[in-house]
Parts: C-alpha cells; sequence; structure tokens
C-alpha cells in the first residue's frame, strides 16, 4: 500500500466528516427524554453515559445545522435505542493512522 501525503485542510476535513455506517462514541450523558427506546427492557435507562458506542445512520439538516440519528445497540446487533445528535456531542471513532 502507499503512503499518501495529506494537507492539513485535507486531513481536517476527513476528520470533521461525519457520514452514514460512522461508528461514534458520544462524549456526554443523553438524557432519556431525547431517546427512542425500542426495547421494553431498557424503559428504566435513565440516560444513556459518555463513552457508549453507536453508529450514525442518518443525517439531518435542520436551521444550517447537521443533526445525526445514531443507533446503539448491544453486543448481539439488535437496537435497543436512537437518538438524534449534534457533531459537538460525539466523536468519530477512527481504526486507521491517518498520516499528515
Amino acid at each position: 500500500m502507499q503512503n499518501q501525503t495529506m494537507t492539513f485542510p485535507e486531513l481536517e476535513t476527513q476528520l470533521l466528516s461525519q457520514k452514514p455506517l460512522d461508528s461514534v462514541a458520544i462524549l456526554k450523558t443523553i438524557p432519556a427524554e431525547r431517546l427512542t427506546l425500542l426495547e421494553s427492557e431498557y424503559e428504566s435507562v435513565s440516560s444513556l453515559p459518555s463513552g457508549l458506542v453507536g453508529t450514525i445512520v442518518e443525517i439531518r439538516q435542520k436551521d444550517y445545522e447537521n443533526y445525526y440519528l445514531v443507533e446503539f445497540s448491544d453486543s448481539y446487533g439488535c437496537e435497543y435505542a436512537m437518538a438524534y445528535l449534534k457533531a459537538n456531542e460525539f466523536i468519530v471513532l477512527q481504526y486507521e493512522l491517518l498520516a499528515a
């Protein structure tokens, strides 16, 4: 595999772009009022904790701001919650080292 040199603006754009199917980790607690809970066994959940990993499944724009529908699933792949998050509420997980 050949190394590609990226300029800082290209690297910044790649790091800051969120897209469907990206794995993300939430940066702060998300209260139950903002959640759509899909499984009855999770109805007692008061919030999702920071650090929890989810997947972006949809991106919507409202008032010039993007909102990301993030799906949270258990270790068996069963979806139990969804929430619309702003870009500053999560980070996209990186699985490869990006060299500048």
